[in-house]
């Protein structure tokens, strides 16, 4: 019925497909693939940076930064919950030697500054070298807003650290942003790296490409993780007919974002009535702040599984962790609100809700 599991489950829509089988080709790791080129072009004056590079995945482009950033034996603070800690399989620890500094999110999704300078180590021997400050925007679908991003930007250069973003929903927090101002999303994103060295961006995600990430920074920045892509694999062929499909998102699919972030509102007020009238429901479910395409609710432990096997029933397909909150345990669910998700299917799965 209703696959809220991830925006990454998004499918290419006919016209994406057409341009990725009208897209010309070359060997992009001889770098003379014209779409992938274009591709890396256009996104690079998009945001505002030099260069760009395409790669398969963003876990790959975060970690493609991060050794571009970093030496074996530096460190790279990061937030306890960023996915290039907690989510992306170890990957600088593992194939970087990089030693990750995590910190503690506050509330809002923010790492505070004084806990980040704070981290900044000495220049001792007995520690890691920091060389780098690593943000997540949007985290776990709340918006860092813009003038805490010069902030940390400004910090990283008084420091004398280079930062990276990864903003796997850079363009969610745009949108985001852009809808409460009444500004330019594409303003609002070039806004959101300035000062910045390099950002991750992913095109499979609310975009709706099937495959495929940006890395942003410098001329040289892009030279060097060029040659840490390779390394790492993602170097691709005739890698245009993904590109296409990148190009196509980026040239369209950015302002209808909008669009998932009144269904992901929609769905949470729904699911905050139900909280509070359904009987199974009402002291079961807590409901955590919707930003953009992600909503969280909290299940009581004893209804979760019960729940969630009610709503797989029925097709509707969700992802969610254990928690354990002042001895208190409890399933964290996310919904994921994207392309192919539409208010039908909202209202369809509320209907199935108020079934339970």
């Amino acid at each position: 019925m209703a696959d809220f599991r991830s925006d990454t489950v998004t499918q290419p829509s006919a016209a994406m497909k057409a341009a990725m089988l009208a897209a010309p080709l070359g060997d992009d790791v001889f770098q003379d693939d014209p779409t992938v080129n274009e591709l890396q072009r256009y996104a690079a004056e998009l945001l505002g940076f030099e260069a760009a590079l395409f790669a398969p995945s963003g876990t790959q482009t975060n970690l493609i930064a991060l050794m571009s950033h970093c030496q074996r034996g530096d460190e790279a603070i990061v937030g306890q919950q960023w996915h290039t800690y907690r989510w992306e399989g170890g990957g600088m620890a593992v194939l970087g030697s990089i030693q990750p500094q995590p910190i503690e999110l506050q509330p809002d999704g923010t790492l505070a500054l004084e806990h980040i300078r704070a981290a900044v180590k000495p220049d001792d021997p007995h520690f890691a070298r920091t060389k780098l400050i690593v943000m997540e925007n949007t985290t776990g679908g709340k918006v860092l807003p813009l003038h805490y991003m010069n902030s940390v930007a400004a910090l990283a250069k008084e420091l004398g650290l280079s930062c990276h973003i990864d903003g796997a929903r850079l363009m969610n927090a745009a949108v985001a942003l852009a809808t409460a101002d009444g500004s330019d999303p594409m303003q609002k994103a070039r806004q959101l790296c300035a000062g910045f060295d390099s950002v991750s961006l992913c095109l499979s995600k609310g975009l709706g490409a099937p495959v495929g990430s940006l890395l942003l920074g410098s001329q040289a920045f892009i030279q060097q993780a060029r040659r840490i892509r390779k390394m790492l694999g993602g170097g691709m062929r005739q890698a245009g007919v993904l590109a296409a499909a990148g190009l196509y998102a980026l040239q369209h699919n950015v302002e209808r974002l909008a669009e998932d972030h009144q269904h992901a509102q929609q769905l949470a007020e729904g699911l905050q009535l139900l909280a509070a009238e359904h009987p199974r429901l009402r002291g079961k479910l807590d409901l955590v702040s919707v930003q953009t395409n992600i909503v969280f609710t909290d299940i009581a432990a004893d209804i979760a599984d019960d729940l969630l096997s009610h709503l797989a029933g029925h097709g509707i397909q969700l992802t969610s962790s254990n928690y354990n909150k002042a001895d208190q345990y409890f399933k964290r669910v996310r919904w994921v609100t994207h392309l192919n998700i539409h208010p039908e299917h909202i209202q369809q799965t509320l209907d199935c809700l108020r079934l339970f």
